[in-house]
């Protein structure tokens, strides 16, 4: 069976589990493991940012984010479609009082004007007031798209003049910087506060970092703790994660290219493919899922009409090959 239903389906490799056997470890919770240490400070550092948080998930790493931005009845804008509107169970909500309003772009994009006509500013204690405003790139639900730089800058300057914080949902921000050789730090410095994962398309078995200020991270290890998150000899993952930075990271532009492969066999011009993923429109997206199981190739829905495939570690270009042979006579 060729599994596309995500990149969060990724096995260690064997090297990557013999860094995990020989990492050297300590408690996480006093900040004594010195594993996770050099991975904070490497992807801190990557990203041109003073201090970054290992956590167990990324919609924790994100949650936290926001919440470090944004008050208890405040609010955070974003795209409709947008992860943290969409794929965390209202958990920003649930646990940090945070509300949100969106805009709408068929490529997830930043809507500047939307934003602009959105944002609401501390009016006193009758309006909800705007305190940031999240993006996500790359865009997961619009297909892996990258938001371009320049509008990440363009946002940036924006939210610093209306009196807002920018929050980047960077999961997979490894791609957008393969698919277009944009130095991370460069991305890093469109946002106040970011998230990155590692357990997607890098292929680690478990993590995401909060990438941000030194005290942002300080109070984010309190509410980790607060939040169950805090873990002990946790290096063992973080080994996982620094090998993928060594090892996993060029190696996505294969994703990309199998990604595309995919997209010309289901009708949708590769071209419009820039990083991992491919969302295609069939008008029973379950029953064309349950087709291409019987035929030995795992897609998923992410609505009734809508079909999503993902690239990743452990898909091969014979996968990729006989994967797009199966989708082509579906379609």
């Amino acid at each position: 069976m060729i599994d596309l239903r995500s990149d969060t389906l990724t096995r260690p490799t064997e090297a990557m589990r013999a860094a995990m056997a020989g990492a050297d470890v300590g408690d996480d919770v006093y900040g004594e493991d010195p594993t996770v240490v050099r991975l904070e400070e490497r992807v801190a550092g990557l990203l041109g940012h003073e201090a970054a948080l290992f956590m167990p998930t990324g919609s924790m790493s994100n949650v936290l984010a926001v919440r470090s931005l944004v008050q208890p009845g405040q609010e955070v804008l974003c795209d409709s479609s947008a992860h943290i509107a969409r794929a965390e169970l209202g958990a920003h909500g649930a646990y940090s009082g945070v509300t949100m309003r969106t805009w709408t772009h068929p490529r997830g994009h930043v809507d500047l004007d939307a934003v602009r006509g959105l944002f609401a500013p501390d009016m006193g204690p009758f309006f909800v007031r705007t305190a940031a405003i999240s993006v996500e790139n790359t865009h997961n639900f619009a297909g892996g798209t990258v938001l371009p730089l320049q509008l990440l800058r363009d946002l940036k300057e924006l939210a610093t003049g209306l009196g807002a914080a920018v929050h980047l949902d960077g999961a997979r921000l490894w791609n957008a910087h393969v698919a277009t050789g944009t130095p991370l730090a460069e991305y890093g410095a469109t946002a106040d506060v970011l998230s990155v994962c590692l357990s997607k398309g890098l292929g680690a078995p478990v993590g995401s970092l909060l990438v941000g200020s030194a005290d942002t991270v300080a109070e984010a290890r309190i509410w980790r703790k607060r939040m169950g998150g805090g873990m002990r000899q946790v290096g063992i993952l973080a080994a996982a994660g620094l090998h993928a930075l060594d090892h996993h990271v060029e190696r996505l532009a294969d994703d990309h290219a199998h990604a595309r492969l995919l997209a010309e066999a289901c009708g949708v011009d590769p071209a419009t493919v820039e990083t991992n993923i491919v969302v295609v429109d069939r008008p029973d997206a379950a029953a064309f899922v349950g087709r291409a199981a019987a035929a030995g190739v795992r897609v998923a829905t992410v609505g009734p009409t809508t079909v999503r495939m993902v690239t990743h570690l452990d898909v091969t270009r014979a996968d990729a090959e006989k994967a797009a042979a199966v989708l082509a006579d579906l379609s």
